[in-house]
C-alpha cells in the first residue's frame, strides 16, 4: 500500500473516478489540496466566483452525462456554492462538490471562515459528508461519486477538514461496485403493475406521453420512440425533456406547460390516458391541480418512488429506470391506430401559425423570437444552447428546435438567473469540439459576467447572445399582465456590453436590426475566440401563450391576433430605459 497525504488522496480518487477537469477557487482551508494538485494531470479551471464553479460542474455534467466536480474553501467559499448545488438538486444533475473546512479541533469555535456547510446544504444535497480523518477520504469520495450518479442523480458535498488534508495514511481504494447500507433501492416492477399499465395503454383512445428529463438521464430515447410509434401516441415534452425526443419527429407535439403550445395543453386536458415518463408533474407543467386532466387515467414511471403520487394521483406508478421499465412494457404494447386523436390535436392548432411572431412581416424591428429562430436556422440546430432564466429561456424552448439530446442546458426547477454563462463554460469543457451558444437576458448575464475572465484565461470559444430588452423581462411581463403595468424595480440599466467584452479581451458586437443578424452571427461563429453579441430587442414583447399561475392548464393568455406592439414598435435608436 502507498502512503499519501489526505490532499494527495483527493486527487488520486478523482483520477481513479476518471475526472479530467475540476472547477474551483482556492482558499486557506483547501490550500493543502491545491498544493497537491500540481502533481496530477487533472485540469483545473479557476473561476471568478464559487457559484460559477458549481454551475460549470453542472453544465459539464448535463452536456457529458458524467459527474461534474467543483472545489472551494470553507466559509464564504462553501456558502457561495449553495445556489449552484440547489440548482443541481432540483434538476437531478450529478455533481460532487469538495470543500475545505477548518481544522477538526477548531470546529464549533467560530474559527476564521468556519461555516457548518454540511448543515447548510443538508436540504439541497442528495447526501453530504464531513471528513475529519485522513484515512476516510478515499472511501467517502468513492461513495460520493456512486451516490451522485446512481438512482435519481444529484449533488453530493464532501467537506474535508484542513488537518485531514494535511495528515498521511495508507491509501486504500476498494475496486468494484459499492454496496451501501441503507442505500439499496428496490427497483423491481411487480408483474401485476405491468399488466395493469398494459391494459390502460392498449385500451386508450386518446393517449399522450409526457416526456421529461428522465428520458435523457436514462438514455431511453429509443425505447420511448419505439413505444410511441408502435401505439401511435403523441408526445409532449417538459422544458428539461426538450431534446429527449427529436423536435422534428412527427409525434412530437412540442412543449407543454406555462409557456407551452396552446394545443398541447388542450390535448393534455382532453386525453384519456397520460403516460408520464421521467417527469415530476411540476406546477409549471400542471397548472391548477384540481382541474388537471381530470378525465385521464395516469401512468407514472420514475426512478424516485417519492415522486409517485406526490403532486398528481396516478392509477399506476412504476418505480425504476425508465429504459428498463419500458423494455419490460414493450412486448405487451399493441400496435394501434390513433389517427382520429392525432387529427383532432392537429385541428386544435387553429390559428397558431397566424399568431406566431415568425409569421409576421419583418418591419425592421428586432424580436427575441426572431433572434432565437435565426440562430437555430444558421446553426442548423446542431449547437449546444445554454440558457439563463426568463423570457429568453422560454423563447429558446419555443423557437430553437432540438433534435439531439443534451443540447438544451437550462435551469428548470430552481430557475437560477446567472446560470447560463458559467454552465456554458462547463459544457464547452465537456464537448470541446461542439458549437456552444449562451442565450442570456441582460439581467441574468450581469449576475455572473465576471466569468468572462475565466473564458479569456482558458482560451475557449463560446458565442454569447445577450437578449437585451433593458428590463428584467419575465418579471416585467407579469407586472404588465397582473399588476397594471406598474413596473417596480424591473427597468434595468446595463453596461455597454460591447465595451465590456473588449475590456475582458474578447470581441463584442451589437445587433439592432434583423437584417444585420445573418452576417454578424456568421462572423461571430467564424471567429476563433469568444464573441459577445448584444441583441437589442423589443423592450415590451411578451412570451405567449401563458398560463397564469394557478389557472387551469388550458386557460391561456394568447398573443393577440392583431398585436399593436409589433405593428407600431418604437425605433431601437429612440428607446429609453423603461420607456
Amino acid at each position: 500500500m502507498t502512503k499519501l497525504t489526505g490532499a494527495q488522496m483527493i486527487w488520486e480518487c478523482l483520477t481513479l473516478e476518471g475526472v479530467e477537469v475540476v472547477f474551483g477557487y482556492p482558499g486557506g482551508a483547501i490550500l493543502p489540496t491545491y498544493d497537491a494538485m500540481l502533481g496530477y494531470k487533472i485540469h483545473h479551471v479557476l473561476v471568478r466566483h464559487e457559484q460559477g464553479a458549481t454551475h460549470m460542474a453542472d453544465g459539464y455534467a448535463r452536456a457529458s452525462g458524467k459527474v461534474g466536480v467543483a472545489i472551494a474553501t470553507s466559509g464564504p467559499g462553501a456558502t457561495n456554492m449553495v445556489t449552484g448545488i440547489a440548482t443541481a438538486m432540483m434538476d437531478s444533475v450529478p455533481i460532487v462538490c469538495i470543500t475545505g473546512q477548518v481544522g477538526s479541533k477548531a470546529i464549533g469555535s467560530d474559527a476564521f471562515q468556519e461555516t457548518d456547510v454540511t448543515g447548510v446544504t443538508l436540504p439541497i444535497t442528495k447526501h453530504n459528508y464531513l471528513v475529519t480523518r485522513t484515512e476516510d477520504i478515499p472511501r467517502v469520495i468513492k461513495e460520493a461519486f456512486f451516490i451522485a450518479r446512481s438512482g435519481r442523480q444529484g449533488p453530493v458535498l464532501v467537506d474535508i477538514t484542513k488537518d485531514a488534508q494535511q495528515g498521511s495514511a495508507e491509501f486504500v481504494w476498494e475496486p468494484g461496485p459499492l454496496r451501501l447500507p441503507g442505500y439499496r433501492p428496490d427497483l423491481r416492477t411487480l408483474p401485476s403493475e405491468l399488466e395493469r399499465a398494459l391494459q390502460l395503454i392498449n385500451n386508450a383512445e386518446r393517449p399522450l406521453i409526457l416526456a421529461g428529463h428522465g428520458i435523457i438521464s436514462a438514455g431511453a430515447r429509443a425505447q420511448v420512440l419505439e413505444f410511441a410509434e408502435r401505439a401511435q401516441v403523441p408526445i409532449a415534452t417538459t422544458l428539461l425533456g426538450i431534446g429527449g425526443i427529436p423536435a422534428s419527429h412527427g409525434l412530437n407535439l412540442g412543449m407543454m406547460g406555462m409557456h407551452g403550445e396552446a394545443y398541447v395543453n388542450s390535448a393534455i386536458q382532453q386525453a384519456d390516458l397520460l403516460l408520464a415518463f421521467g417527469m415530476r408533474f411540476d406546477d409549471r407543467v400542471t397548472g391548477n391541480l384540481k382541474t388537471y386532466a381530470v378525465n385521464a387515467r395516469k401512468i407514472h414511471i420514475d426512478i424516485d418512488s417519492s415522486e409517485l403520487n406526490k403532486n398528481v394521483r396516478v392509477d399506476v406508478g412504476l418505480v425504476g429506470d425508465l429504459r428498463n421499465v419500458l423494455q419490460e412494457l414493450l412486448p405487451g404494447v399493441q400496435s394501434a391506430d390513433h389517427s382520429a386523436w392525432l387529427d383532432h390535436i392537429d385541428s386544435m392548432k387553429g390559428d397558431v401559425a397566424v399568431r406566431d411572431i415568425q409569421s409576421l412581416p419583418d418591419t425592421g424591428h428586432l424580436y427575441a423570437a426572431h433572434v432565437i429562430n435565426d440562430i437555430w436556422r444558421i446553426t442548423k440546430g446542431n449547437a449546444i444552447v445554454v440558457t439563463d432564466v426568463g423570457q429568453h429561456q422560454m423563447w429558446e424552448a419555443q423557437y430553437y428546435k432540438h433534435d439531439h439530446e443534451r443540447t438544451l442546458i437550462t435551469s428548470g426547477g430552481l430557475g437560477t438567473m446567472g446560470f447560463a454563462l458559467p454552465a456554458a463554460i462547463g459544457a464547452k469543457f465537456a464537448c470541446p469540439d461542439r458549437e456552444v451558444w449562451v442565450v442570456a437576458g441582460d439581467g441574468g448575464f450581469q449576475m455572473t459576467m465576471a466569468e468572462l475572465a475565466t473564458i479569456k484565461q482558458e482560451k475557449i470559444k463560446l458565442n454569447i447572445a445577450i437578449i437585451n430588452n433593458f428590463y428584467l423581462g419575465m418579471v416585467r411581463q407579469w407586472q404588465e399582465f397582473f399588476y397594471e403595468k406598474r413596473y417596480a424595480a424591473t427597468p434595468l440599466l446595463g453596461p455597454d456590453f460591447v465595451k465590456l467584452a473588449e475590456a475582458f479581451g474578447l470581441r463584442g458586437m451589437r445587433i439592432q436590426q434583423r437584417a444585420e443578424l445573418q452576417g454578424l452571427v456568421e462572423e461571430a461563429r467564424a471567429d476563433s475566440g469568444t464573441v459577445v453579441i448584444d441583441f437589442q430587442v423589443e423592450q415590451e414583447d411578451s412570451v405567449f401563450p401563458m398560463v397564469p399561475a394557478g389557472a387551469d392548464l388550458d386557460k391561456m393568455i394568447r398573443r393577440p391576433a392583431r398585436d399593436v406592439l409589433i405593428e407600431t414598435g418604437a425605433d431601437p435608436d429612440e428607446w429609453e430605459l423603461g420607456a
